[in-house]
């Protein structure tokens, strides 16, 4: 089997290893442990995962048609070609296969800011604009291309300066500090971005040592220079609070300065809206088979025992080696995040209400959530979306990305609250 090959039946792979494990599992459980509920629970798995899969598509339904909607204004009345212009020099480089001044260009630069800004309900739909740009310059439309895989592998890095949501579930579980986690955070998901971009640049034979390219990446560590230094210098309640609006306003602002270009430029923003959400309702079904099919193998899995049998073995390797192993409740939410975000959020939640949303293990769990972002779900819908079947090496640099964002997270952990 050629490697190429090899590579894009990755994920097939993982999908069938997940359900088979979990029937193995289920088996051992039910012939040695007497478990004789196990078969109905991975089978009812199955079928609430279904119905999570489709839900979370119909969910992410008005949110596609409201963004992709705008999308289609900011096409229309130029704002995404001045997008396109200011970040042309970096992208060009990085995405050396796309033409200058390339319409991906924009949608993928307001994809990662809302991402860093840590609205994600933005990101996707200004994620799936992209990915349907660069499709139609790609020469095979079932088969990724190299910039596709670049941009996929820094969106699953989830680079964030402000984690909003992790704040809020932090507040929610009775911290006293909720925000006290953004530092590791941002230095964990900073690391795990410029893993992916080096993993993807090695992979493209991209040189990453051209002056526009340092000069970019240094202005970025000067960004989160700033942030941390303000992180530390205002009053943690007040850091949140404003991050939250000033996130809110920077949404507002895009959305204005589109209706006010499209104005300017003279088309019907009505129509372009329209047409825009039309197609956004298109790819939210287009995107329901590919989400269920990874989220029922990860109901499966999970439902059967795997999973806490794979955190318990790792458990004893690490104590067997003598390392500290007071991280080890932190991992399932570290092996559940590249799989599934709402699981991965599920047991960050639910380790705050175990061991306290203050302890070691509550503040690390909130790290590690915020370390990266869900691969196996972003790989699923973006190159779903767009009928992407072979998907290269892009499974492989993303979990590149995913495992030095987590492995940052546990240290960092140590580092800031051990």
């Amino acid at each position: 089997m050629k490697k190429q090959y090899f590579c894009s039946m990755i994920l097939n792979y993982i999908w069938i290893f997940l359900i088979l494990a979990a029937v193995i599992m289920g088996c051992v459980q039910f012939f040695a442990f007497g478990d004789t509920d196990i078969f109905t629970e991975i089978l009812n798995s199955t079928f609430s995962s279904a119905k999570n899969g489709f839900e979370i598509s119909i969910g992410l339904t008005g949110v596609l048609a409201l963004w992709m909607g705008i999308m289609k204004i900011g096409e229309r009345g130029g704002v995404v070609a001045q997008f396109s212009r200011v970040v042309s020099p970096f992208f060009t480089r990085i995405f050396p296969e796309l033409p200058k001044g390339h319409p991906a260009f924009g949608s993928m630069l307001m994809n990662i800011s809302a991402t860093m800004l840590g609205i994600d309900n933005a990101a996707t739909p200004l994620g799936l604009q992209a990915m349907r740009e660069m499709q139609e310059t790609n020469t095979d439309k079932t088969r990724a291309s190299n910039s596709m895989i670049m941009f996929l592998v820094l969106v699953t890095s989830g680079l964030t300066l402000v984690p909003v949501s992790i704040m809020t579930y932090r507040a929610q579980m009775g911290a006293a500090n909720p925000a006290d986690v953004f530092l590791p955070i941002l230095l964990a998901t900073f690391f795990a971005a410029m893993a992916g971009l080096i993993s993807v640049a090695i992979a493209q034979k991209i040189n990453l040592f051209q002056p526009v390219i340092i000069g970019t990446l240094l202005a970025m560590t000067a960004i989160v220079g700033l942030i941390i230094w303000a992180g530390m210098s205002v009053e943690q309640s007040k850091f949140s609070m404003w991050s939250g609006i000033v996130a809110s306003a920077l949404l507002l602002a895009v959305i204005v300065w589109f209706i006010i270009a499209g104005m300017v430029h003279k088309i019907n923003v009505y129509d372009a809206f329209i047409d825009g959400a039309k197609d956004g309702f298109k790819t939210a079904v287009g995107i329901i088979p590919y989400l269920i099919a990874i989220l029922v193998a990860v109901g499966m899995f999970r439902a059967s025992g795997g999973m806490d049998l794979l955190v318990q073995g790792m458990a004893w390797c690490f104590g067997a080696i003598g390392l500290n192993t007071d991280f080890v409740p932190a991992l399932p939410t570290a092996l559940m995040r590249p799989l599934s975000g709402s699981g991965a959020r599920g047991l960050m939640v639910d380790a705050m209400a175990q061991y306290g949303a203050d302890s070691f293990v509550g503040r690390l769990v909130s790290i590690v959530q915020g370390s990266t972002d869900t691969t196996f779900y972003i790989l699923a819908v973006y190159f779903g979306a767009v009928g992407i079947k072979d998907t290269r090496y892009a499974v492989v640099c993303g979990l590149i990305a995913d495992f030095f964002g987590i492995v940052s997270a546990i240290l960092l952990g140590y580092l800031f609250f051990y």
